[in-house]
């Protein structure tokens, strides 16, 4: 369900890496060429764009895009341009060096990438951290994560789950009623409970999320209150809806980020680059569906230059 439209003739690798090179050469960018190619590329198509580039020009791509190219516009395309797993190593590395780390947006980012990514996704993401960084994405939780959130964060990154779709509708009764002792207890720190979130594939969590709607009248992230730590209950909130509906979990980020006076252009950014070759259509229609208006409109709206036409473009527009 990705958005991003491949032209009918594709270009060899060093014709694009030619047109970047012109587009990014001198003073002034020409931000329109720099959409054209690298909004209209796959991940792998990118990657070898990236690759030709340094072998016919000595230079890293991502060090000219970010050396050119300022502000919300150059970097949501350097976000872009990255291989998909490095770039979200990246983000959660960016995460968990903040100095202010613990905030509910902050958080997010590690519980999506952990939650609403493909088990292969998120292997790679570990790799690809640990190449970077010289340690494991388990390390650095432990090392810089807000107490409350370690055991789960780490339960999460760690986690390999299964990627078909195999369900057990006595064990998802049976699970639905642990969770829900944990809810009355206000205990979802609990090494079961856990383990449940971390180490069911999907698809049974999906059908114990129902289970539990049907047993106890409400859905489980309506009973998650009152815990005591907002960001803990945020944080838990956040683990089930990137497992029970991504697409709806991002029509959320999106509408917290476009809320209000200004708008949120990170978090905006990373939704529309991080789904776009996921489930990015899914998003758009969630946000048609519930808010009764498009979200190509709202991007016009909040967005302008060449930062709104690169994620228009990415939108498929």
């Amino acid at each position: 369900m990705a958005t991003i439209k491949l032209p009918e003739q594709l270009p060899s690798p060093a014709q694009d890496s030619e047109t970047l090179r012109k587009a990014l050469d001198g003073f002034m960018h020409d931000g329109k060429a720099v959409i054209k190619v690298l909004c209209h590329r796959n991940a792998t198509q990118r990657k070898l764009i990236r690759k030709t580039y340094q072998e016919l020009y000595n230079q890293d791509l991502i060090d000219t895009l970010q050396s050119k190219i300022s502000h919300n516009f150059g970097k949501a395309v350097v976000w872009w341009t990255y291989d998909p797993s490095e770039r979200d190593a990246r983000m959660v590395k960016n995460v968990l060096s903040s100095k202010e780390i613990g905030t509910k947006e902050q958080l997010q980012v590690i519980v999506e990438i952990s939650c609403a990514s493909s088990p292969h996704h998120l292997l790679a993401v570990r790799k690809s951290y640990c190449s970077l960084y010289h340690c494991s994405l388990e390390e650095d939780i432990i090392a810089y994560a807000p107490p409350f959130a370690i055991k789960i964060l780490v339960a999460l990154v760690s986690s390999f789950r299964y990627d078909g779709e195999v369900v057990d509708l006595n064990l998802a009764n049976e699970e639905a009623s642990t969770l829900q002792e944990a809810v009355a207890l206000k205990r979802f720190d609990q090494d079961h409970v856990v383990w449940i979130l971390s180490t069911r594939n999907v698809f049974q969590l999906k059908a114990t999320f129902e289970a539990y709607y049907e047993k106890f009248g409400n859905h489980l992230s309506e009973d998650i209150k009152d815990f005591g730590n907002d960001l803990l209950e945020s944080l838990v909130k956040d683990v089930i809806a990137c497992i029970a509906s991504p697409e709806k979990h991002f029509v959320e980020v999106i509408k917290a980020a476009t809320d209000g006076w200004g708008t949120d252009e990170d978090s905006l950014s990373r939704v529309i680059v991080s789904r776009a070759e996921v489930d990015l259509m899914k998003v758009r229609k969630a946000y048609l569906d519930i808010y009764k208006t498009s979200l190509d409109q709202l991007i016009k709206d909040e967005t302008s230059g060449d930062y709104g036409a690169f994620l228009m473009a990415l939108l498929g527009n």
